[in-house]
């Protein structure tokens, strides 16, 4: 990993924006949760619940490295999903992405800790 850091704005339900600065090489997933965003993330990055749901806007949804079989299998069980929605546990923070504004989906929020977070 790399000492560079990128920023990610983080879009939440109640309509605030949160910048975060992460390192490179980290999962934006793992991101959010260590600065305490109320994502569900239940199986902390295995790609193995969808419980890390968010929605890029048009504009980066081909700058982000493309899903793969899994992550799109995984996205195929959320009613909401669709084009833009990815699982931020498959996205990996680097140069490429500085940035990256990621829509927390309500399905994939913790609303007691919602609060705690704003």
């Amino acid at each position: 990993m790399s000492d560079a850091t990128i920023s990610i704005h983080v879009d939440l339900p109640d309509g605030s924006r949160r910048t975060l600065e992460a390192p490179e090489g980290y999962r934006v997933m793992e991101v959010l949760r260590d600065y305490g965003l109320p994502i569900k993330a239940e199986c902390g990055g295995a790609c193995a619940c969808a419980t890390c749901h968010v929605r890029l806007p048009d504009e980066w949804v081909d700058r982000v490295i493309p899903a793969l079989d899994e992550e799109m299998d995984k996205l195929d069980e959320i009613p909401s999903a669709d084009d833009n929605s990815r699982l931020c546990c498959q996205i990996l923070t680097d140069q490429a992405i500085d940035g990256l504004v990621v829509k927390l989906e309500p399905d994939s929020i913790h609303e007691q800790e919602l609060e705690i977070a704003s």
